[in-house]
């Protein structure tokens, strides 16, 4: 396997595939690289080299105690960028992964991006706060987590159908249900739990204050998740120039149930400027 080792010595796995400018994708909760295989094998088809990483207790990464917060998931993506000498690279994430690049972007710069782009993400704040009284309330975040310490399986297997909008009409395969229950039971317990206080607790305003590349912002509009109003909406508002595409109907994993939309508006995307000159 692909392996690199973080700064505090943590095994990392990769997947590349293809060749030409690179994207870089990182996963959402609780699942981990392999989310992203359509979209890979659709770009890397087409003449873009794909990297999706499993984050640090996730998949077939290791799972240390501890390192579950934004700023060494940031220095993580910085190391995996800096292993592959990744340059002019268009930064991809989903849901918690997009606090991820945008955090990689409010420590490391852009020096090495080309673009960003995110879908369905936490950004630029998932959880309420004194300062953004609209987010998602605390309890809603306990719940997930006193959930997952008594059945995570069970847990996970009910969360797919507000995560794949199955209770809204979107239909999803067997196959998809229970490959997404494999990937999340292959996660660190401890890991998928501080995610979930990492992800319902950061604050991405300042990060996204910094991104000076081209941006492409995708959400649902029906969303149970990651309400769409308060954070797509306002990352894109955020950041200027940013592109809001709004996907009708479109439930938080629409990276399935969209799958063909998506990856024909991310290559649009790299195709007419996710590469800064």
């Amino acid at each position: 396997m692909s392996t690199f080792v973080t700064r505090d010595g943590t095994e990392i796995y990769y997947k590349d595939w293809g060749s030409g400018k690179p994207v870089l994708f990182s996963h959402g909760w609780p699942l981990d690289g392999d989310m992203w295989e359509y979209q890979m094998e659709y770009l890397s088809s087409r003449g873009y080299r794909t990297i999706a990483f499993d984050r640090r207790g996730f998949g077939r990464s290791s799972q240390p105690w501890s390192g579950y917060d934004y700023d060494t998931f940031a220095d993580d993506i910085a190391r995996l960028i800096e292993h592959l000498d990744l340059r002019d690279v268009t930064l991809v994430g989903f849901s918690m992964g997009g606090g991820d690049v945008s955090r990689y972007i409010g420590r490391h710069g852009t020096p090495r991006v080309a673009g960003l782009v995110l879908l369905g993400a936490v950004t630029p704040i998932f959880g309420r706060s004194a300062d953004f009284p609209q987010g998602v309330e605390t309890a809603v975040f306990d719940g997930i987590k006193a959930s997952l310490l008594k059945d995570r399986a069970q847990f996970i297997a009910n969360f797919a159908a507000p995560f794949y909008g199955t209770n809204h009409g979107q239909t999803v395969s067997d196959g998809v249900l229970t490959q997404t229950l494999n990937i999340a039971l292959m996660a660190s317990l401890k890991g998928t739990l501080d995610c979930v206080t990492a992800f319902s607790e950061t604050d991405f305003r300042a990060d996204l204050a910094k991104v000076d590349v081209p941006t492409l912002v995708i959400h649902g509009d029906d969303d149970q998740i990651v309400p769409f109003e308060t954070t797509g909406k306002l990352a894109a508002e955020q950041i200027p120039g940013a592109e809001l595409k709004v996907y009708a109907g479109a439930p938080h994993g629409f990276a399935v149930t969209h799958a063909q939309q998506l990856n024909e508006d991310l290559l649009a995307f790299l195709q007419r400027g996710g590469i800064r000159a």
